[in-house]
């Protein structure tokens, strides 16, 4: 309510989800979900016979697609996160590769025993997801004198296509996952994808469980072939009894990516900027699908 106070010609109007909606809201034309919202949004969606557009709070629009009436727009919340989440990968790398979570659980148990760690130095970053993250990522790696190839869908100056990621996965140290999920990303690492990742390689997922097999990362993780840094998992929250959580060489924090101090105010000076550009006629910048 704050951050959309004295937006000329915006009127905002609190809601919580699963609860009756406030006065006034079958007029609303636009509409912000809590962020990470769990429930089935169609309830709501199907009492705003007004709406033109869905205005989220996250980067990830995969709750959302294919629920949008035709004609509304769906907006995402690109710039605020980016950031936060790259700051996680390059700091899961950083406990991977110096053994950070081994050295805490020598100092819990009263143990003092040096090992020679790897660096990040030197180690080649396969970035899968050329956007903001992805862009981010590279931006606060590369200071640690690590490389890094993007990957986005077509091939640009600086981006190299998805159609050559089999022949880029076996020269790489880690591979970095920043994509959205869809219906082309759904379980695109797979167990063939994994097995061109050379041996001791680092998976990174920031994007979503789905994009990788479980089963598959699993398996390799078993082995000790692969090593991986997830925040995110499939199936979420990840059940108790979960083979992941006892899988070697695996680093696994709970979705906290962009859970962090700031990350509020951040998505909402985005949604203040989208909703903006909506009530001055304009299309927002960062719209998905739909035209205005």
């Amino acid at each position: 309510m704050t951050a959309l106070s004295g937006v000329d010609g915006v009127r905002a109007l609190r809601y919580e989800p699963g609860k009756p909606l406030p006065e006034g809201a079958e007029a609303a034309e636009v509409l912000v979900p809590r962020f990470l919202q769990g429930s089935d949004p169609r309830e709501v969606l199907a009492q705003l016979p007004n709406l033109r557009l869905v205005q989220l709070l996250s980067a990830g629009v995969e709750r959302f697609l294919g629920l949008v009436p035709d004609g509304v727009l769906l907006s995402t919340c690109r710039g605020a996160h980016g950031g936060s989440t790259a700051e996680w990968a390059v700091g899961a790398l950083l406990s991977v590769y110096r053994d950070f979570p081994v050295f805490q659980r020598l100092a819990d148990a009263g143990r003092w025993e040096h090992h020679v760690t790897e660096t990040l130095q030197d180690k080649k970053v396969l970035v899968v997801g050329a956007g903001d993250l992805g862009r981010q990522f590279q931006r606060r790696v590369e200071p640690f004198d690590a490389t890094t190839t993007l990957v986005g869908r077509t091939a640009r100056d600086g981006v190299r296509a998805m159609s050559e990621l089999p022949d880029l996965l076996p020269h790489h140290d880690a591979v970095l996952l920043v994509v959205p999920l869809t219906s082309e990303t759904d379980g695109m690492v797979d167990a063939e994808f994994l097995a061109r990742m050379p041996d001791g390689a680092v998976l990174v997922n920031a994007a979503r469980g789905r994009v990788v097999d479980t089963d598959a990362l699993v398996a390799e993780l078993l082995s000790g072939r692969l090593r991986a840094a997830l925040d995110v998992t499939e199936p979420e929250p990840l059940p108790q009894g979960h083979p992941l959580w006892t899988a070697p060489g695996l680093f696994l924090t709970p979705h906290v990516a962009g859970s962090c101090t700031g990350h509020t105010a951040r998505a909402y000076a985005v949604v203040r900027a989208e909703v903006e550009r909506f009530a001055r006629g304009e299309r927002p910048a960062n719209v998905v699908n739909g035209e205005y």
